[in-house]
């Protein structure tokens, strides 16, 4: 079998959505011709609802108040991103043949997000059928949405990503329909758990996206 194409992964702490997204079209800009690795970006965003291009997603932004709501290319509905939450941008140069799919590209996604949550003990992190993301059954056996996706790609380098609510306040939630949903239904590791260490959820995170995504650290050497 061929070798994981090499990645550099990026920690960026707490940075803005619009400084990293200019990042991002940066990136995808040099990846096309082949002047930047593959590169995943992990951060946290301050307060920021996004809408992408589906049609309803501004119907669904409900009473934002003080936070900004900013138009992108992604794909998929309304969505928060804030504190407490893991936002991983995979900016890759699908490979020829199997890669050049953009469902299994996201359904690789998926489960790196669902190995992580068995990591930290929650089994019932799996699929939805008909909804990206990755979603859970609570105590009571409802299910709950952990980690919301949406991505865009251009000449087949993807960018935009996921979001998994670690120790996220769910609160922001309910200013607007969560990709087309009530509020509610979303969740985050810390009200499944009881307990979530964001440092320990990236590190075990990243670990997950190389494997799924066939990827590994860039030698600096």
């Amino acid at each position: 079998m061929p070798a994981p194409a090499p990645w550099d992964v990026v920690d960026l702490g707490t940075a803005s959505y619009r400084d990293v997204w200019a990042r991002q079209l940066a990136l995808v800009e040099a990846r096309q011709l082949n002047q930047a690795p593959d590169t995943l970006l992990v951060v946290e965003h301050p307060h920021v609802f996004t809408l992408g291009r589906r049609r309803e997603s501004a119907q669904n932004v409900l009473m934002p108040g003080d936070v900004e709501v900013i138009e992108i290319e992604r794909g998929g509905d309304v969505t928060y991103h804030g504190p407490g939450q893991i936002v991983a941008y995979p900016i890759l140069m699908l490979r020829d043949g199997l890669e050049r799919d953009l469902h299994k590209f996201l359904r690789n996604l998926e489960d790196a997000v669902i190995a992580t949550c068995a990591h930290f003990g929650i089994a019932s992190a799996s699929r939805e059928p008909g909804k990206t993301g990755v979603w859970c059954d609570d105590t009571a056996g409802t299910r709950r949405k952990l980690c919301s996706m949406g991505i865009a790609c251009r000449k087949w380098v993807t960018f935009h990503g996921l979001a998994l609510n670690v120790t996220t306040d769910l609160s922001y939630f309910a200013r607007i329909n969560p990709c087309g949903f009530e509020s509610r239904v979303m969740t985050s590791m810390h009200s499944e758990l009881g307990a979530a260490s964001m440092p320990d959820v990236k590190r075990v995170l990243i670990e997950q996206l190389a494997r799924s995504l066939d990827r590994a650290a860039l030698d600096r050497t």
